[in-house]
């Protein structure tokens, strides 16, 4: 990575042996769900770890943030349903590259269908039935 990447403290993780095995299972796991009419391809993914974006206001209570072809991670120590979830936004915006991210601006974070998608793909409970965290 460049001169500013490392100045602002980000570092490329997706090209080391030991991500790249656990994000092919991440990628496999989606696979099995079939989704989406196109498998998910990690072609084009980077993850990076870059804990100063989650100081920005807004970004202070997540530990991961997916946008078309990039994961931001806080930290290099994630459990693989957040890599399952992150990804599962990568796939959901190759589908959807438009209506996907505007409908944030529209649903409320809790209730929006993506978000429930991605939690349902990575194991996560529904946030809304009350019964998951």
């Amino acid at each position: 990575m460049g001169i500013v990447a490392r100045m602002l403290g980000i570092r490329r993780v997706d090209r080391r042996p030991e991500w790249r095995e656990r994000l092919e299972g991440a990628a496999t796991r989606l696979n099995a769900l079939g989704l989406y009419p196109r498998p998910f391809t990690l072609a084009r993914v980077a993850v990076v770890v870059w804990p100063g974006f989650f100081a920005v206001p807004g970004m202070r209570g997540f530990v991961g943030f997916a946008a078309w072809r990039l994961v931001i991670l806080r930290r290099d120590v994630v459990g693989d349903g957040l890599l399952v979830h992150e990804l599962c936004h990568i796939w959901q915006m190759r589908h959807h590259p438009v209506r996907m991210p505007l409908t944030y601006l529209v649903v409320p974070y809790r209730t929006n269908p993506w978000e429930e998608e991605a939690r349902m793909a990575a194991g996560e409970p529904s946030r809304l039935g009350g019964s998951g965290g």
